[in-house]
């Protein structure tokens, strides 16, 4: 008789990427899986990644795949990623989520006149 303990597989871990690097690499088409406080992870689509010029400041407007307590479904959250502290922290300043906003806003604009040009 078979024992079966041989065919049971162990699942496999998750696979720790480095989120930072993957949000910087413009190749990157996986999606991004942070902790929350109680490390319990969460996985993203990221967005854009925004730099604003008047603070020198990258943001990444990434969105939950699954659900997010205190994120509608579809609502984007904002990261500031602190390239010296090597962290990313969600942003609540209303004025700095409008900016990212426009500017992203005006990408995407930009890009829908370039791909009319075409």
């Amino acid at each position: 008789m078979k024992d079966l303990r041989d065919e049971i597989k162990k699942p496999k871990k998750l696979k720790a990427k480095d989120p930072i690097k993957q949000i910087l690499d413009e190749n990157n088409d996986e999606n991004v899986i942070l902790l929350d406080v109680d490390n319990n992870p969460i996985e993203f689509e990221q967005i854009a990644l925004i730099p604003l010029d008047d603070t020198n400041k990258l943001y990444a407007i990434l969105i939950p795949v699954t659900s997010m307590e205190g994120v509608e479904e579809g609502e984007g959250v904002l990261f500031e990623l602190d390239e010296v502290a090597y962290t990313l922290n969600v942003v609540n300043d209303q004025k700095i989520i409008d900016k990212v906003l426009d500017v992203y806003q005006k990408l995407i604009e930009e890009g829908d006149d370039e791909e009319g040009k075409k």
